[in-house]
């Protein structure tokens, strides 16, 4: 069974989940999971897990993201982009550097209130299922952080902006959020995920060419990259025999090393990420083949 992660240029009007089960066809298998939702109307990075892989996604939910969007001013809607219904617009009167002088107020960890339109739930409902009903509710902030913040470039009142942040950040929101503090509102007219994690756009494939590559018959299982890619960020450490086959049982090794996390190798196969303490090693997640 095809086991590893590709990298998916998503195009606009897909949902995660189409990917997902478009690619079940493609790689012969139910077992495969998406990393990092994204709404229809964005497009770029999507990791999807295969196989044995699949154990890795719980890992990439934590991972930095890094998007390119587009702020557009003027205009308020209830989903907070543009693919919603306009509730406002408003005059505006803010520049170039008005907008620049400003985003640095966004920075840093903060609180940030979800979108009705979004998939979290309250009371075992989803958001956008309640928004759809025409009910609004309640809804708790939530931490997120923003690593870096910077401004592209802009035609008219559409400002082309750059995002590094933590996960769960929604970027309409803060699309929405810079805008009200522009005094004139602002919604999300464009998303583009450009980083996840290890992952940037060099290491995407658009979907269009993998399904047209599978529909002609053409070996695909080359383009999964394999799973310790996702861990590049962790030293790799190569067993010995006696602590391959600790390691295989899932139990814990003494080893004198720096603290922090270790990629595990053992007779030429990634085994598991590890965490050593300084002293010991224990296994966070295995990912070796079971015979």
């Amino acid at each position: 069974m095809a086991t590893g992660i590709i990298i998916i240029d998503k195009p606009q009007g897909w949902t995660s989940q189409d990917v997902a089960a478009r690619l079940r066809r493609v790689f012969g298998t139910r077992r495969i999971g998406h990393g990092g939702t994204l709404d229809p109307m964005a497009t770029g990075i999507l990791p999807v897990f295969v196989g044995r892989a699949t154990r890795a996604v719980e890992f990439f939910e934590h991972a930095e993201k890094e998007y390119i969007a587009t702020l557009r001013l003027g205009l308020l809607t209830d989903t907070e982009d543009t693919s919603g219904t306009i509730l406002e617009t408003r005059p505006v009167s803010a520049g170039p550097q008005e907008v620049a002088d400003i985003l640095p107020k966004f920075l840093g960890k903060q609180m940030q209130v979800p979108p009705m339109y979004s998939a979290v739930k309250i009371q075992g409902k989803k958001l956008y299922e309640l928004a759809r009903q025409g009910k609004t509710v309640e809804r708790q902030p939530r931490p997120i952080e923003i690593l870096e913040l910077e401004l592209l470039g802009h035609e008219g009142d559409d400002y082309q902006i750059r995002v590094r942040c933590s996960k769960g950040t929604y970027i309409r929101t803060l699309c929405k959020d810079i805008g009200l503090a522009l005094g004139c509102g602002g919604t999300m007219a464009a998303l583009r995920r450009s980083r996840a994690g290890a992952y940037g756009l060099s290491d995407a494939v658009e979907l269009q060419t993998l399904l047209d590559r599978a529909e002609q018959g053409q070996e695909v299982a080359s383009l999964l990259l394999p799973i310790d890619s996702m861990f590049s960020q962790a030293p790799a450490l190569d067993l010995t025999p006696k602590q391959e086959k600790a390691c295989r049982n899932g139990a814990a090794f003494s080893i004198s090393l720096d603290a922090g996390q270790y990629r595990l190798y053992g007779s030429g196969e990634f085994l598991a990420l590890g965490a050593c303490d300084g002293t010991t090693m224990t296994t966070i997640k295995s990912f070796y083949e079971v015979n």
